[in-house]
């Protein structure tokens, strides 16, 4: 095994050692990938300001998530398919992030079941991905399991009425390589996942998924579980108050790994935006999305998000190594972070200021 010295390092790896059909899926984004680059691109548009001359000889990363301690605000993002990177997939995931006492979303269209990842990390904090299904009976039987098998909020995806359309997926015709399948689903066997002319799960998606979706299928939501709701995919302050109008407990920034409508911002120039829209009303605001680095973490939380959520750099060091390779990704952000913090001149992300943030300066020229 080589050895990381960064995230970089372990998407190099999977790209060498994935399937391409794997690491297309896994990595691409919908049309020409605009919104794909500049959720990285932008976090390097933003400069720190660190205050110096502060006392850091003691610092405490720990924040909580709708009420849930973590020891890191850096927890796993909900990401499909991932026995296609290991064959312990989300099990594998779900045990690393126990084991850094961090939090993971585990997608609807996991390979292993709802139930199979809370059995591998009894005592670990786990949050259900959710779609609203044509079939809502199917969906509130989704919401059930996850209910019974302890998982503490749903996170409701609110971007994908259908899928993006991503040129790699269609190239590739993906499709589900057996004998894995969408484990939560019975119904949905790995025939249902196989492209024809498109990416067979887009096609899926578009049998599956509820085109009408609308703020009113929250308030059912809220209507069948106890849960807490996250809304994911929030990118406007119109969308923010509507989320809040409707009672919801978190909100994710999100633009879904820019898969879903290219063009769209990045998701760290649209946090400011869902940070006042939803100040003073008790939603937590958390972001996904182009994080590569603790300095990414660090500005993120200075421009408002509770905490960040990653996707892609997870399934590079599930492909590296399976468990311990997602705890090392996860070990290198937090390790990241807890030097960020250091040269910053803070403690904790609860003293992150704002003005640890600023633009790029724009120079014109004279001439």
């Amino acid at each position: 095994m080589a050895s990381m010295t960064c995230l970089d390092d372990f998407e190099s790896y999977a790209k060498r050692h994935l399937p391409k059909y794997a690491f297309d899926y896994y990595s691409s984004g919908a049309n020409l990938e605009q919104t794909v680059k500049d959720n990285v691109a932008a976090y390097r548009r933003l400069r720190l300001y660190p205050e110096l001359l502060r006392d850091v000889s003691k610092r405490d990363l720990s924040t909580t998530i709708l009420g849930q301690k973590v020891d890191i605000p850096i927890a796993i993002a909900p990401t499909a398919m991932q026995s296609m990177a290991h064959p312990y997939g989300e099990v594998a995931t779900a045990k690393a992030a126990a084991s850094l006492k961090t939090g993971m979303v585990l997608s609807s269209w996991s390979t292993c079941s709802i139930e199979e990842v809370a059995e591998a990390a009894p005592d670990g904090l786990r949050w259900f991905q959710l779609y609203v299904y044509k079939d809502r009976d199917l969906t509130e039987s989704l919401v059930r399991r996850a209910e019974k098998a302890g998982y503490k909020a749903l996170f409701l995806t609110v971007d994908t009425p259908q899928l993006g359309r991503r040129y790699a997926d269609v190239k590739n015709n993906f499709s589900l390589p057996p004998p894995l399948k969408l484990a939560n689903f019975e119904q949905a066997s790995q025939t249902d996942v196989v492209g024809s002319s498109d990416s067979g799960l887009a096609e899926y998606v578009a049998s599956q998924v509820d085109q009408t979706l609308s703020w009113d299928d929250v308030t059912w939501l809220k209507g069948i579980t106890s849960l807490p709701i996250v809304l994911k995919g929030i990118l406007t302050e119109e969308d923010t108050r509507e989320a809040v109008a409707h009672g919801v407990a978190g909100i994710v920034v999100s633009n879904h790994g820019g898969r879903q409508l290219d063009g769209v911002l990045a998701t760290i120039d649209a946090l400011p935006e869902v940070v006042k829209a939803a100040a003073g009303s008790g939603v937590e605001v958390y972001l996904d999305g182009g994080i590569r680095l603790g300095t990414d973490v660090l500005k993120a939380i200075a421009l408002g998000a509770r905490a960040v959520f990653i996707g892609r750099p997870v399934l590079w060091g599930l492909t590296y190594k399976g468990e311990e390779g997602v705890k090392e990704v996860l070990e290198m952000l937090k390790n990241e972070f807890n030097l960020a913090l250091a040269l910053s001149g803070c403690t904790s992300p609860e003293n992150v200021p704002r003005e640890l943030v600023r633009r790029q300066p724009q120079y014109s020229s004279n001439l």
